[in-house]
Parts: structure tokens; sequence; C-alpha cells
């Protein structure tokens, strides 16, 4: 499940392949992007840098042109040799973006857009965002203001919201709630301020340490054992690995995402 450090790490690869190189060839099976490369052609281009914004990576290429993407649940980003064979089937590629070393091919993905700019910041969808929980600047006491400032709004969906912060996804905000043993169903704008400082630096902590170019899988427990590698996450009925209550889980709310947390460790 892509999150900020899934992107991070993504964002990582696709640079040092690509950075510098010239684009060959680009293929678009979305009609938008397809349209915006008619009337901005990339082959003959070079791609400058790739770079991470919270869940959303974007490439920049030469001539103030960026290309978005977002992997939603499913997408993702492949890097291929010439003539290397694909691991998914043609029928789930998206874009496909080809230079004399690399073929990048993104699999599912179907928000992406391709558009002038001279920044990322120029982009609606990198603008709206919260702080990017990813970035050495980040201000944690900002970002714990924007928190508290959702008032009633229980603060699992808050930490979901990337217009207050960026980057957590689903697990991670299960993992941060429990590891500073705040119950989801908490109001933000009753924490406490220390309170939402913490859940900011965590999930920065976090998001970090899983978007190590050596991380492998998603570890929030320090045990890199596939079973024993969360502490909530995907647990209920299980017992809690610190005080053995069963883990509990419910939707966020109405047509919410799923959320799982211990009873007695965030108590209500």
């Amino acid at each position: 499940m892509p999150e900020g450090d899934t992107i991070a790490r993504a964002a990582a690869r696709l640079h040092e392949a690509l950075a510098g190189q010239d684009v060959t060839a680009f293929e678009a099976a979305l009609a938008r992007v397809r349209t915006a490369a008619e009337n901005h052609p990339l082959p003959g281009r070079v791609v400058e840098r790739v770079s991470a914004h919270g869940k959303h990576l974007v490439m920049h290429f030469t001539g103030d042109l960026l290309l978005r993407s977002h992997m939603r649940m499913h997408g993702s980003w492949h890097l291929y040799r010439p003539g290397e064979r694909w691991q998914r089937a043609r029928h789930a590629m998206r874009l496909r973006l080809e230079t004399p070393a690399w073929q990048a091919v993104a699999f599912d993905v179907y928000d992406a857009e391709l558009v002038p700019s001279p920044s990322a910041g120029q982009l609606a969808a990198v603008a709206a965002l919260g702080p990017d929980l990813l970035d050495p600047a980040l201000d944690v006491a900002s970002a714990a203001t924007r928190i508290l400032a959702e008032g009633g709004r229980p603060i699992a969906p808050v930490l979901l919201d990337q217009r207050v912060v960026a980057g957590l996804g689903n697990v991670l905000r299960c993992e941060v709630l429990f590891l500073e043993g705040v119950a989801p169903d908490r109001a933000a704008a009753g924490l406490p301020a220390e309170t939402a400082a913490r859940l900011v630096a965590r999930g920065a902590r976090e998001l970090r340490r899983n978007a190590s170019p050596t991380a492998t899988r998603r570890v929030t427990t320090g045990r890199f054992s596939p079973d024993e590698a969360l502490w909530v996450y995907q647990r209920t009925g299980r017992p809690c690995r610190r005080c053995g209550a069963a883990i509990q889980s419910g939707p966020d709310g109405p047509g919410g995402r799923r959320v799982y947390w211990c009873p007695r460790c965030q108590p209500a």
C-alpha cells in the first residue's frame, strides 16, 4: 500500500536511474496525459529530477514540464532495462517513459497529469497538501497546530487527510496512534498540544525510517519478521504485543478506512 515512504523510495530509485537522461519515447494509456503529451512532447527533453511530495511523485523535465502521478491503492512504478520482460501485463500499463538506458513503467496508475509549470508548487494537487512529514525542513509545531485546528474531527481520519499533513497512509497512521497511545476516536482539538506534536514527530520518524533505500518492508516494531513487523495494523482479535489485550478495528467514519488499535494501550 503506497504511503509517503513508498513514494520517497520510488522517487529516489527513478531519480538515480533517469536524471540527466534524454527521453527517447513516451506512451500514455490515460487520455488526459496522452492529449497533453501531444501538445508538449516528451521525446527530446531531458529528465532533470524526480521528487516526492507526500504521496505524489513528480518527474521534472527540461522546458518546465512536469509529470505528476499518484499511486492510490495499487499503483506502482517499475524500472526495466531495454528489452527486459515486464513483471506486469501490458494492459496494466498506464505510463511508459523510455531513455537509452531504462524504461520507467507505471502500472495501475489512474491519477496523473502532464503540465507545463516552473515548479511543483504550481501543481494544484501538490499545492493543496499540508506539510510533508518527510520534508527535512518540517516545522513540527506548525504541523501540530494544523491538526489541533481540525476541531471535533476524530484524530484517525485527520492523520489521513493530506490537506492537514502529507505522507501518512492507513498503515502508518494506525501504528503512529498506537505508539503514542492515542485512541483513534479522540477529537483532534481535544489533544494536548504536546501530544499533537508527538504524533507529527513520530509520523515523520517512521516515514523516514521506512523510506530508507535499504528498507524491504514496512517495519514499526523493530522486528523484521513479516509476522512481527507491525504493532496493530491488520491484527484484529490478536493479542497486543505490549499488553496482551485483543486488538480492535473498525471504520474511521462512514465509508472510511479501517483503523486498528489496542483498547488498553490507547484508552478512549
